[in-house]
């Protein structure tokens, strides 16, 4: 049988679960490699992905026989039979943090399940640590990312737009192996930069501006994000402290990152530094990747939580000055048992581009 699917029914039977209904579409491709729209049902001896009869074909394509997974349309079933599904099952869980109040309804009445029970994120939690085909793709991801990075720091000009820069990101990871971008680029100049969230905007580049680039790709389904702050022309003196301050904390918290390390501990080393030099620190220091661009552990001061080996996340402090500038160095790193590694490997020293 599939491994993830395996477990996942060995998790069930520790919380007394006969069956369970997978809706997220990530947690059925994170299961089965499946992407097309559907349903996965795990029931009491089947694993069922119900689908639209246009998909049929291209799930088939996707799945071996080890995977066990039986293939139908919708239609296929009369409402009688969707009540077999879970005949016998006292507990079938379902996603609450993905299904909505009208979808739970429809199971109920669709399935006729005695009791539906919350999973409590369970496959999202064993999402977290990942395995060597993820750690793969996920890496590959974010060599693309550095190679575009790379272009960039050719590419980027005197009086481009900032939305100019954000579509030759999505069209560079197009054309050199990426399905896309892992989300909508930040590309921040000047005083946009001190918007931790900016969208890209019409504003033109100018000497002496401060670009935030916080951008990543999909390959085979898993995201890569990194951030980096570069300078135009020339670098400005009051953004130079900034800087120094923000690399080094993201460089003294990449040593800290390794497996069985406190995260509220870390996250607080950052926020503690930032105060005794005047600034505050608004944001997670960062956030779990993988098949989603924002996965759990959230690396915050509020999660007293411990890492694990093979947990990929981000690191990325940053600092944002309302009206002037802001600095943020984000790379995706996998922690290990005694230390972490980089997989985004863009250089972090002062990068200008288009000198004068």
């Amino acid at each position: 049988m599939n491994n993830k699917i395996k477990w996942l029914r060995e998790k069930m039977k520790m919380l007394d679960m006969q069956a369970m209904i997978v809706s997220n579409p990530v947690n059925i491709r994170y299961l089965t490699n499946i992407v097309a729209e559907g349903i996965l049902l795990i029931t009491r001896k089947e694993n069922i992905f119900l689908t639209d009869g246009r998909y049929i074909e291209e799930v088939q394509n996707v799945l071996t026989i080890d995977d066990e997974i039986i293939v139908h349309e919708f239609k296929e079933y009369s409402k009688d039979e969707y009540e077999n599904f879970f005949m016998f099952c006292e507990n079938v869980g379902f996603e609450e943090n993905y299904v909505t109040y009208a979808q739970y309804k429809e199971y109920m009445h669709k399935y006729k399940a005695n009791n539906l029970q919350e999973t409590e994120n369970i496959i999202e939690k064993q999402r977290m640590i990942k395995d060597e085909e993820e750690i793969e793709k996920l890496t590959k991801a974010c060599k693309i990312t550095d190679d575009c990075f790379e272009y960039l720091t050719k590419f980027i000009k005197v009086g481009q737009t900032e939305k100019e820069i954000a579509l030759e990101i999505e069209k560079y990871f197009r054309l050199n192996g990426a399905e896309g971008v892992s989300f909508e680029p930040i590309v921040a100049s000047g005083k946009n930069s001190s918007k931790p969230h900016a969208h890209p905007t019409d504003k033109k580049i100018d000497l002496g501006d401060v670009i935030t680039l916080d951008f990543g790709c999909k390959y085979e389904g898993y995201c890569s994000d990194m951030t980096r702050t570069i300078f135009v022309g020339y670098i400005p003196e009051e953004v130079k402290k900034v800087y120094d301050l923000v690399l080094k904390n993201q460089l003294q918290t990449k040593k800290e990152l390794k497996d069985g390390a406190n995260i509220k501990t870390i996250s607080k080393m950052v926020e503690n530094d930032f105060k005794l030099n005047g600034y505050d620190f608004i944001h997670a220091l960062g956030h779990g990747v993988g098949l989603d661009i924002h996965e759990i552990p959230v690396i915050s001061s509020r999660n007293d939580k411990s890492l694990k080996e093979n947990m990929v996340i981000t690191n990325e402090p940053g600092i944002y000055i309302p009206g002037k500038f802001g600095v943020r160095i984000e790379d995706t790193v996998l922690v290990g048992k005694e230390a972490s590694k980089n997989l985004t490997k863009s250089s972090k020293e002062y990068i200008i581009v288009d000198k004068q």
